[in-house]
């Protein structure tokens, strides 16, 4: 830009950093780094091999060979600890394809214009996809476990860090949170696109005289609410599927210890005994006059550890190591589901953006299946309407005298 004029200069800067901001800002940290460590990957093995990264130059069929040789690679483990799937392999290639595509704007490892690998590759992956076993979901947790912990987590001289944890859990089930979006993970948490809730996304209804929920001053002091709180909304600023500012709402279920509304209210009480910054995390603990979070890692730990004191694995035939904190989000969603509630209003709940959350309705729980078999051996005597239509009575009419009854013909047929 040297030959442009200083003011035409200075604008361009300026929008130069306008752009770069936004850029950045379209990436989640954490997909940025895996991408850099599988480019670093690929330029290493490039320089074993004596081949131009970006592939500049390299003829199709020796770029091809040493990409497909490099994807055995990655697929046997050599960049980790051991044998990875066909769709690690496959984010590994991507990521080098999106690089190059950057930096050169050509995209060497897919087909053009499409999102398919190249026919070497993609045959490849997919057979590696079909030598790979099944993905072995977790399972759902009823709400029996978040009020196992909080009923054991309030009893006499609870601690204030398993208060935490089972009112965290409560909460999550109700309102089928993702682990993301409650707990923190120490360095890491700046490496994903969701934003944690925080005390200013909690809003607080009460009933007026007349039914209608009126929203809560944030200058009462949440202990003066205890069991008088009629709902409560808590807003996401940005989530994992990138929708911003969408809001979660529950009305109270007048299960006391076991609501949720009552559990948000007891997050904002302990907290605001400690700080009246509203961008603290609803995972904020105070120990000992200490502050420390609630992470994924301590409600996985108490998920498990309910699960086997409720002795889920001869109970529900529900293995404890098939028991995560994703089993909260699924276990909530089934619930809905059990209970009545539409697709749609799962789906509104979940804010899931397709279908997708279908995958959570867990066919293999009994309650599914459950009197299908009975209904099914009833016999209805159907008739097709469609019989007939499927048959060729050409020869039958043909051979018909012109003045007999043609249907009478074919139906003797």
């Amino acid at each position: 830009m040297e030959h442009l004029p200083a003011v035409t200069k200075n604008r361009v800067t300026r929008h130069l950093r306008i752009a770069v901001a936004g850029f950045k800002n379209g990436r989640v940290a954490e997909t940025s780094k895996a991408r850099a460590a599988h480019w670093s990957h690929w330029r290493a093995y490039c320089q074993l091999v004596g081949l131009d990264p970006y592939l500049q130059g390299t003829d199709f069929k020796r770029a091809s060979t040493f990409l497909w040789a490099f994807a055995a690679s990655v697929r046997d483990g050599d960049y980790g600890r051991k044998k990875v799937k066909s769709a690690t392999v496959s984010t590994a290639l991507a990521a080098i394809n999106t690089t190059i595509l950057l930096d050169t704007n050509r995209s060497p490892l897919k087909v053009e214009g499409t999102k398919q690998f190249i026919p070497l590759l993609q045959q490849t992956l997919d057979g590696w996809s079909n030598e790979d076993g099944p993905v072995q979901k977790k399972m759902p947790v009823e709400v029996d476990v978040p009020e196992h912990l909080v009923k054991c987590a309030h009893k006499q001289n609870g601690d204030e860090f398993s208060k935490a944890v089972a009112d965290l859990i409560l909460i999550a089930f109700y309102f089928l949170l993702r682990v993301g979006e409650y707990t923190v993970k120490g360095s890491r948490n700046e490496t994903k696109r969701t934003v944690q809730f925080r005390v200013k996304d909690v809003t607080l209804f009460q009933k007026d005289e007349g039914g209608r929920l009126k929203q809560v001053s944030r200058r009462v002091d949440p202990k003066s609410l205890s069991g008088a709180v009629d709902a409560a909304t808590l807003k996401l600023d940005n989530q994992k599927n990138g929708w911003k500012g969408v809001c979660i709402s529950h009305h109270s279920n007048g299960m006391g210890l076991f609501d949720p509304t009552e559990a948000i209210l007891r997050r904002l009480s302990h907290i605001r005994e400690h700080t009246n910054d509203e961008n603290t995390f609803l995972s904020a603990v105070w120990v000992d006059g200490k502050r420390t979070d609630v992470r994924d890692q301590d409600i996985r730990a108490a998920l498990k550890a309910a699960a086997a004191v409720l002795d889920y694995p001869h109970e529900r035939g529900i293995p404890i190591d098939l028991v995560d904190t994703h089993s909260l989000r699924i276990g909530g969603a089934n619930a809905m589901s059990l209970a009545g509630y539409s697709d749609r209003e799962i789906q509104k709940l979940g804010r899931w953006r397709s279908i997708t959350f279908m995958e959570y309705m867990r066919e293999s729980l009994s309650t599914f299946s459950e009197g299908i078999s009975s209904k099914m051996k009833k016999c209805f005597g159907f008739t097709s309407l469609e019989g007939g239509v499927y048959r060729d009575v050409t020869e039958n009419v043909l051979a018909t005298e012109y003045n007999e009854n043609v249907s009478a013909g074919a139906a003797a047929a």
